[in-house]
């Protein structure tokens, strides 16, 4: 028997939600919302199958997008701005053959219907016009049982490359951990002790405070044994952080952001490890000499993430280019840039990141205030060792990146053959 074609305005009830999500009311019965988990509600609307389509963009202002899509059974309420595609005659349509259908289908069927230059909407006049494949049945429910079958195959294959991910993650803190334990490299008795180079990272701070460039700070207290949570090699020793970097904080009022102007990077671009480029924001040039008065980044200088989710996020600037730093980060700009990289690579290893969510402090977003940083003991190996040490861990990095990149391609392939598979099972026979 061939296959039918059908609009679903013509086979389906097509029925928008009554629930306004911020005044629903917890109970026993699932609310569909625009995020993936359900909520719940003290009465249902539907008592049914149901497909359940967003109406509205999943990213907002100006923009087509639909993040997902829901399949719904039984007594269960949906939010005002979803909409339930309910089909007439389950002998000739199955709701989770439509959900599979339009799942697949779902940029071209319905982002694609999307209208609107600001306020991006779904009307339920353009879901009634999207024509779907009318298989019998009877073959409907075989493809279902296809669709399941891949799925779970594919959910295995994706678990199993998410757990060699996550190996690969803790190889990294591995690495990261011995060589700030001074275990990574042997020592070397010739290399001139880690206390005479902080000898000189200080004579260094006080040239600059003499010559007025910078602020003398208040004197540090001594580390006492308690705040050291591990053991370093002889030759090396243990100083704070804010006494072999200068501070510039752009915490406080976020900036005036423009259209056009001086390139603003925010809390958003600095990712563990490097910068990214987008999001892109601006503030105005008039702006921005009043915004940075506390100082400049530089090639070298380490880019720091001081509150919310990414707290801890740091990036080395690598390359030339003039921006702006936002609210929420913050630089650490060295009094010379020879031991910046084995700082970065501590600031990435467990223990740093241990240390600074222990001392996090707020309700709202948990942050880092710069007098706290500042604070924090740093393992400091003689300036040989640390060259041997950063040599080590950029091959070891290297190898771990490509470890990633391998998984990460295999997930593609596999997503890839899904994606295939499913698209041969919907094609008419």
């Amino acid at each position: 028997m061939s296959w039918g074609k059908a609009k679903l305005g013509e086979v389906c009830t097509i029925e928008k939600g009554n629930i306004g999500i911020m005044k629903a009311i917890s109970g026993e019965f699932p609310l569909v919302v625009l995020g993936a988990e359900r909520r719940t509600h003290n009465e249902y609307q539907f008592d049914d199958e149901a497909v359940i389509i967003p109406l509205v963009s999943s990213t907002g202002h100006g923009h087509r997008s639909m993040k997902r899509i829901f399949y719904q059974t039984r007594k269960f309420s949906i939010g005002s701005i979803l909409c339930a595609v309910i089909p007439k005659d389950k002998s000739k349509l199955s709701a989770e053959f439509l959900y599979r259908y339009l799942d697949f289908n779902k940029e071209n069927e319905l982002v694609a219907r999307m209208k609107g230059m600001a306020n991006v909407s779904l009307p339920m006049k353009e879901i009634a016009s999207v024509e779907i494949p009318l298989p019998p049945i009877e073959h409907q429910k075989k493809l279902i049982e296809e669709f399941q079958k891949l799925e779970t195959s594919n959910n295995q294959i994706s678990t199993e490359l998410s757990h060699q991910l996550e190996l690969v993650r803790q190889l990294r803190q591995a690495f990261l951990r011995e060589a700030m334990q001074g275990k990574l490299v042997p020592q070397d008795t010739a290399d001139e002790p880690a206390e005479i180079l902080l000898d000189k990272i200080k004579a260094e701070k006080e040239k600059l405070v003499a010559e007025k460039k910078i602020k003398k700070d208040k004197p540090m207290p001594e580390i006492k044994p308690g705040e050291i949570s591990f053991e370093i090699p002889n030759n090396w020793t243990w100083c704070r952080l804010g006494e072999i970097f200068k501070f510039i904080d752009y915490r406080g009022k976020t900036p005036n952001k423009s259209q056009s102007g001086m390139r603003l990077i925010t809390a958003k671009n600095i990712r563990m490890g490097y910068i990214d480029e987008h999001p892109v924001e601006y503030m105005t040039e008039t702006d921005y000499e009043k915004w940075m008065v506390r100082g400049f980044p530089k090639i070298g200088d380490l880019l720091f993430v001081t509150e919310g989710h990414t707290m801890g996020f740091v990036a080395q600037i690598d390359k030339k280019y003039t921006f702006a730093l936002a609210q929420r980060t913050m630089t650490f700009q060295p009094f010379n840039y020879d031991y910046v990289k084995f700082i970065y690579y501590f600031i990435l290893c467990p223990m740093f990141q241990k240390t600074i969510k222990a001392n996090a402090t707020g309700s709202a977003a948990m942050g880092m205030q710069s007098a706290k940083l500042k604070l924090i003991p740093v393992p400091l190996p003689p300036l040989a060792e640390q060259k041997r040490i950063v040599e080590k861990l950029e091959k070891l990095m290297k190898y771990c990146d490509q470890l990633e990149a391998n998984i990460r391609e295999s997930k593609a392939n596999a997503e890839s053959l899904l994606q295939v598979a499913l698209k041969e099972a919907l094609e008419p026979k």
